[in-house]
């Protein structure tokens, strides 16, 4: 299915939303981008306040104390880290070493944002489709030649958690693993599923991570690879100098000490999901699809563009379509778990019109 006329492939769009809606971009009430609603942590503001006059000079180039942060949180080798200007900066350097290699698998449906990267260097893609309802990792049989594979745990849109198990046994058949990690922070310590501890044994594995997502600080672009130094050192030859700016280094080498705001957010998320999954399941034509992210996943009896207007147009919500996942389409959309009371904003706009179609 084609993207309607400037329809947005990101969630997030406010300016379009606020066009449709008729309204001020800040009277939106947002759950199409999967957002912390908790944040950003006061950490962040006061990093941000504390180095405006940094905005004079360069950024280090090296982004050694940023570096240094990363590396203490992960317990890892500053070498090992390589920031970028948002995940979907790190995104790029990665499809351009997948698109080298004979082709590329990616589990669908996809982030539109690695078909962007992917297409942009002109790989050769084979699709691996996740099926519905269950979204279960599927047999991966990998052809011969050099192989890259592209995935994302948590899966987006899904919310899927696929487990270490379930893919380690594949990085020996496969010359580049990229996981896009964007939204493991948001699961507790004990139930993440990340392989950073597994990238000494695997020089071909590439994790990417975002910090805007659970620190609530999109616009100010910030993410980090870990890999091998020699890989690293070759992105950092591809891009443009001074990549992160002085105030997103700032706020990041203090965000992944504040041990409280993670807390705060695994305990809200816990709570919040499981009750808007259970509210979500009592509406009719809706069937949601629990993960283990900030987003849930849903599928609807009726058209969920039409569904995306009406709430905007009187309630100044916005959700976001799957129209830009090919294999979802117009059943689909996503929300953001957000605060109880802007849930409840939502399941009162969805009951409304779900319960009153006319």
């Amino acid at each position: 299915m084609k993207l309607p006329v400037n329809q947005p492939i990101h969630g997030g769009n406010l300016v379009w939303a606020a066009a449709l809606a008729g309204c001020p971009p800040s009277r939106i009430l947002d759950f199409s981008a999967s957002i912390n609603p908790l944040g950003p942590p006061a950490g962040a503001i006061q990093a941000i306040q504390e180095h405006l006059s940094a905005l004079t000079a360069y950024p280090d180039p090296n982004y050694l104390q940023l570096r240094q942060a990363v590396a203490a949180f992960h317990a890892i080798d500053p070498a090992w880290i390589l920031p970028g200007n948002g995940a979907a900066e790190l995104l790029t350097w990665a499809c351009r070493e997948l698109a080298s290699l004979d082709c590329t698998y990616l589990f669908t449906p996809a982030f539109s944002d690695y078909w962007r990267g992917l297409k942009a260097f002109d790989a050769t893609v084979v699709p691996v489709p996740l099926e519905a309802p269950t979204w279960e990792f599927p047999a991966l049989a990998f052809a011969a030649g050099q192989i890259g594979w592209l995935l994302n745990n948590p899966h987006n849109p899904t919310g899927r958690l696929f487990t270490r198990e379930q893919i380690l046994p594949y990085l020996e058949q496969v010359a580049l693993v990229v996981i896009d990690e964007a939204f493991m922070d948001f699961l507790p310590e004990s139930q993440q599923q990340s392989l950073i501890d597994d990238l000494a044994n695997f020089p071909n594995l590439v994790i990417l991570r975002s910090l805007t997502k659970f620190y609530s600080l999109p616009g100010l672009r910030l993410g980090y690879a870990i890999a091998h130094p020699d890989r690293l050192q070759r992105w950092q030859a591809w891009r443009d100098p001074w990549s992160v700016n002085s105030l997103a280094a700032a706020v990041g080498e203090v965000v992944l000490q504040d041990v409280g705001f993670q807390q705060q957010t695994w305990d809200w998320l816990q709570v919040a999901r499981a009750e808007m999954v259970q509210r979500l399941s009592q509406l009719p034509g809706l069937q949601v699809y629990p993960g283990a992210a900030n987003f849930l996943l849903v599928h609807s009896d009726r058209s969920v563009t039409e569904l995306q207007r009406l709430l905007l147009q009187r309630y100044q919500i916005l959700i976001r379509d799957c129209i830009s996942f090919p294999e979802l389409g117009d059943s689909y959309f996503r929300i953001a778990i957000r605060t109880p009371s802007e849930n409840q904003r939502l399941l009162q706009g969805l009951a409304e019109i779900l319960l009153n179609p006319s």
